[in-house]
C-alpha cells in the first residue's frame, strides 16, 4: 500500500472527480441492491394473489422496515390494479425495470468521472517522468539502459493504470455494492446471512494464497520488458555496423531470448492471475449451493422464509459474488502493480547529486574569464583529473590535447557542469559555478560535440533549438556564418526540410555546419568544443573550420581536439596526459620545446 499511496499523491488535481464518482458509486450500489429486493413483491403478485393488502399499512418501527416496505409496495400496486392482476404486474416489472435502469445509469456516470481522473494520473506521471529524465545528469544514464528508461515510461505506467487506478473505480463501489446487499439480506432472514458468512472468510483466505507470489513474477516480467526494449533500441541506433559484420543472427537470438524469457515469465505470471477468477466463482457458487441446501430447507420444512424473499435473497446472494470476484481482481492488480510502481517511483524519487543552490545566482554577463582551480574529478573509482589548474581570460582561445583517456571532454562535461567536481572548484568571473544557476550557467556557452546530436525535424527546427522564438531571418544568418546555408537552400523544401532520425539524411560535415548554427544563433560569450572536426573528411574540414574560426571570433572558447588543424592558431595549447597538465603554451612554443606536443604532432595523432 506504501506504493499505492505514492501514486495517488498525482490524483489531487483530480480529487473533484473522484467526488462524483464515489457519490455516484454510492447511488449504484444502493440501487444495485434494492433491484434484487424490488423482485420481491413482484414474485407476491405472481405467486400470493390470495396475500393482498388492501389497507395501507402502520410504520411500527425499524426492526419491522422490511415487512412495512413489502406489505405498502402490495397495497400500492393493489389499489393501482384493483381487479386486474396484469395491472399489478406490469407495475411491479416497472418499477424493476426503472431501478435496474437507474442502478446503470450511476454505475455509467460513475465510470465517466472516473476516466478524466485515471487518464489525468497517467498524464501527469509521464509529465513528471519526462521532466525527472531530463533533470537527471548524464551519469544517470550511462548506468541505466535507454531501453528501460522507455519501458518505465509507456509499459510501467500502463500498468499502474490497469492496476493501481482500476482500483478507484471498486474502492467505493464494490464494498458498499457488498455492504447495502448484505444489510437488505439481513433484513431478509438474519439466520441465512451468519450462515452465508462461515464461507465467506474461508474463500478469501484460498484467494489471497494464489496471489502472494505475484508480486515477485510481475517484476520479472516489467525487467524483462525492459531489457528486449533496449535490445530494440541499441538494434536500431547500430543497424549499420550489425549489417556490416553479418550479425543479424546473433542479434536475433539475443532478442528472442529474451523474448522467451519474457514469454516464460508472462505465462507463469497471467496464469497464476487467471486461476483467480475460476476459483473465486466456483467458491462462489459452492455458498449458493450451500445456500439453496440450508434456505430450502427454511421454506420447505422449517416455514419460517417464505418463498419469494428466498428467491429474491438467493438473487442478492449472486449480487455479492460479482463485486467480490472484482476485489479479488483488483487485489491481484495491487500486487501487480506494486513492481511497475516501485519502477517508476525508483526514477521519481532519484536525487539529483547535481544540486541549485537555494540562493543561485542568475549569471547574464561574462566579463573576466574561467578559472579551473585544483580540481580533482572520478567517474568511477580512479581519478581521471588531478589537482588540475587551468586560466581561460575573456575573449582567449584555450585548445586541450593528449591522448584518449588524458581527461579533455571531462573538463567539458565539468565546466558546463554535467558533473560536479569531487574536489576543487570552477569559477566564472570569480564565482563558484556551483553559486550560478544551471540554466544561466548553460545560457553563457555553446557546445559543439564530434557526434551532431540533431533531431526528427526539419533543419529550421534544429537550428532554432538555439535561441527560442528566432525569426526566420536570425536562423538564416547563423547559418551563413556556419557555411551551411548553400547545402541548405538545395535541400528539397529548404529550412524546412526533414533530416531524419538523427539527421540521417545530411552527411557528416552538413549534420556538423547544422551544430555550428545551432551554437551560432544562441551567440554565448563561451564557446566548448569538443573534437569538432574529428569525425570528417579534409573538404568538410575545411568548410566546418572556416565555421568554427567564424564562431570563435570575440568569444572566449575551450577546445578540444586531435587535430592539428584546429588548434594552431590557439592562444595557449595545453597538453594532458593522465589528467594533468605536462606543457602549456602556444603552438610555435611547444614544438621549441622538444616535448610531448612535437611529438603529438609527429604522430599527427589529433
Amino acid at each position: 500500500m506504501e506504493y499505492f499511496k505514492k501514486i495517488l499523491r498525482f490524483a489531487k488535481p483530480y480529487r473533484k472527480y473522484g467526488f462524483l464518482n464515489i457519490f455516484f458509486n454510492i447511488l449504484y450500489a444502493l440501487f444495485s441492491a434494492l433491484s434484487f429486493a424490488a423482485l420481491i413483491p413482484m414474485l407476491d403478485v405472481l405467486f400470493k394473489p390470495e396475500k393482498k393488502v388492501l389497507e395501507e399499512p402502520t410504520y411500527t418501527g425499524i426492526g419491522q422496515l422490511k415487512d412495512y416496505l413489502q406489505d405498502y409496495i402490495n397495497f400500492r400496486v393493489n389499489a393501482y390494479s384493483g381487479d386486474d392482476e396484469m395491472k399489478g404486474l406490469v407495475l411491479v416489472i416497472g418499477l424493476v425495470l426503472v431501478l435496474f435502469l437507474l442502478k446503470n445509469f450511476f454505475n455509467y456516470l460513475a465510470m465517466y468521472f472516473i476516466t478524466f481522473l485515471r487518464n489525468g494520473v497517467l498524464k501527469d506521471i509521464r509529465n513528471k517522468m519526462y521532466a525527472k529524465i531530463v533533470d537527471l545528469p548524464i551519469s544517470y544514464f550511462s548506468e541505466k539502459r535507454k531501453g528501460d528508461v522507455i519501458a518505465r515510461i509507456t509499459s510501467d505506467v500502463l500498468e499502474i493504470q490497469h492496476s493501481f487506478l482500476s482500483i478507484l473505480e471498486l474502492i467505493v463501489r464494490e464494498p458498499l455494492t457488498i455492504v447495502f446487499t448484505i444489510l437488505i439480506m439481513f433484513g431478509i432472514s438474519t439466520k441465512l446471512t451468519l450462515f452465508v458468512f462461515i464461507f465467506i472468510p474461508i474463500a478469501g483466505m484460498i484467494i489471497s494464497r494464489i496471489g502472494k507470489t505475484l508480486k515477485k513474477k510481475s517484476d520479472r516480467v516489467q525487467k524483462e520488458q525492459g531489457e528486449f526494449l533496449s535490445i530494440v533500441e541499441e538494434t536500431l541506433g547500430g543497424l549499420r555496423v550489425i549489417k556490416a559484420f553479418n550479425s543479424e543472427s546473433r542479434f536475433y537470438k539475443t532478442f528472442s531470448n529474451s523474448t522467451k524469457r519474457f514469454f516464460n515469465f508472462s505465462n507463469t505470471l497471467l496464469n497464476r492471475q487467471n486461476l483467480a477468477s475460476p476459483t473465486g466463482e466456483f467458491l462462489g457458487i459452492l455458498v449458493i449451493g450451500v445456500l439453496l441446501w440450508f434456505g430450502g430447507k427454511m421454506v420447505l420444512i422449517e416455514k419460517t422464509l417464505d418463498a419469494s424473499s428466498f428467491i429474491a435473497y438467493m438473487g442478492l446472494a449472486y449480487n455479492i459474488l460479482t463485486p467480490a470476484k472484482s476485489i479479488s481482481k483488483a487485489s491481484f492488480g495491487v500486487k501487480k502493480g506494486n513492481s511497475a510502481a516501485e519502477r517508476v517511483l525508483q526514477i521519481l524519487e532519484t536525487d539529483n547529486p547535481i544540486i541549485e543552490d537555494k540562493d543561485a545566482i542568475a549569471k547574464t554577463t561574462f566579463d573576466e574569464g574561467i578559472e579551473i582551480n585544483n580540481v580533482s574529478f572520478k567517474y568511477e573509482d580512479e581519478y581521471v583529473l588531478k589537482k588540475f589548474n587551468l586560466q581561460v581570460p575573456k575573449g582567449q582561445t584555450v585548445a586541450l590535447v593528449g591522448q584518449s583517456g588524458s581527461g579533455k571532454s571531462t573538463i567539458a562535461n565539468l565546466v558546463t557542469r554535467f558533473y560536479d567536481v569531487n574536489e576543487g572548484e570552477i569559477r566564472i568571473d570569480g564565482v563558484d559555478i556551483r553559486n550560478l544557476t544551471k540554466k544561466s550557467l548553460r545560457n553563457l556557452m555553446g557546445l559543439v560535440t564530434q557526434d551532431s546530436i540533431l533531431f526528427n525535424d526539419t533543419v529550421k527546427n534544429n537550428i532554432g533549438l538555439g535561441k527560442e522564438g528566432a525569426t526566420e531571418e536570425e536562423i538564416i544568418e547563423a547559418a551563413k556564418i556556419a557555411n551551411a546555408h548553400n547545402f541548405i537552400s538545395e535541400l528539397p523544401q529548404g529550412y524546412n526540410t526533414n533530416i531524419g532520425d538523427s539527421g540521417n539524411k545530411l552527411s557528416g560535415g552538413q549534420k556538423q555546419r547544422l551544430s555550428i548554427a545551432r551554437a551560432v544563433l544562441k551567440n554565448p560569450p563561451i564557446m566548448i568544443l569538443d573534437e569538432a572536426t574529428s569525425a570528417l573528411d579534409t573538404e568538410s574540414e575545411r568548410l566546418v573550420q572556416d565555421a568554427l574560426e567564424k564562431m570563435m571570433q570575440n568569444r572566449t572558447s575551450i577546445v578540444i581536439a586531435h587535430r592539428l588543424s584546429t588548434i594552431q592558431n590557439a592562444d595557449t595549447i595545453v597538453v594532458l596526459q593522465k589528467g594533468e597538465i605536462v606543457e602549456q603554451g602556444s603552438h610555435t612554443q611547444l614544438l621549441a620545446q622538444d616535448g610531448m606536443y612535437k611529438k603529438l604532432v609527429g604522430m599527427q595523432s589529433f
